[in-house]
């Protein structure tokens, strides 16, 4: 891990989000699966919403569970003292509405905990036949939603380099694009919380082309903007 600061020559050091490695073309175009994502997450005919809705949820949270515990020995107190990803700090705040600054292995940590006791119980998510979905389903799914693209954020943001070190990079992406375009399709996580992603959503989730013929040079048609947010917000 690098922890020295390139200083430009007026001593300034560049804008963090400079350079996005997980947005450089070698590591976006490793995916696991080439097949269409859209028509992956599209309500079977013969299926309830909320039954598909949390067949999906908690198959999300048990991947990025997964995921996470691939790097979870580099996610420690010492490394991320506070949840980042982007520009973005993430604060935990408790059933009372308790802003709590945390690490991030402590956000996730509660992330987890809380996603594993709303998907288990049976009131919330039940499996039983007959068993009626509560009122509170759908803002439950989005909450689920929201702490799970916090999760994959910081994945990015601080931990790319071990994923790519462990060759996972595909996994990640893979399972990021599917979880976007589930939460877009179902509109689950307010485009607000996920735009500090955009650039990366925009490539991974575009169809994989098919498999090219001898390559040209090709170049990308929408760079992203030069980083036009270097200021912090608070979640």
């Amino acid at each position: 891990l690098e922890w020295k600061s390139k200083t430009k020559p007026n001593g300034k050091k560049p804008p963090a989000e400079e350079k996005k490695q997980y947005l450089e073309a070698e590591f976006t175009k490793v995916r696991v699966v080439d097949f269409d994502l859209k028509e992956l997450v599209l309500l079977p005919r013969e299926i309830d919403l909320n039954e598909w809705l949390a067949s999906n949820t908690t198959t999300f949270f048990n991947l990025i569970n997964l995921q996470y515990s691939t790097i979870s020995e580099f996610c420690t107190g010492d490394t991320c003292q506070a949840m980042t990803a982007c520009n973005t700090i993430y604060y935990w705040y408790d059933e009372r509405g308790k802003k709590t600054k945390c690490t991030a292995p402590q956000y996730v940590d509660f992330v987890m905990s809380l996603v594993q006791k709303l998907v288990t119980e049976e009131e919330n998510f039940p499996t039983k036949y007959g068993k009626e979905f509560p009122n509170s389903f759908d803002s439950l799914v989005k909450k689920i939603c929201r702490y799970l693209f916090h999760v994959l954020a910081h994945l990015y943001w601080a931990h790319f380099k071990e994923t790519v070190a462990l060759d996972l990079q595909g996994h990640l992406n893979t399972l990021y694009a599917h979880f976007i375009v589930f939460v877009r399709e179902f509109n689950l996580v307010d485009p607000k919380e996920t735009c500090i992603m955009d650039d990366l959503s925009e490539i991974l989730c575009a169809p994989v082309p098919p498999t090219p013929a001898p390559a040209a040079p090709s170049s990308p048609n929408s760079a992203p903007s030069p980083s036009s947010h270097n200021h912090v917000t608070e979640r």
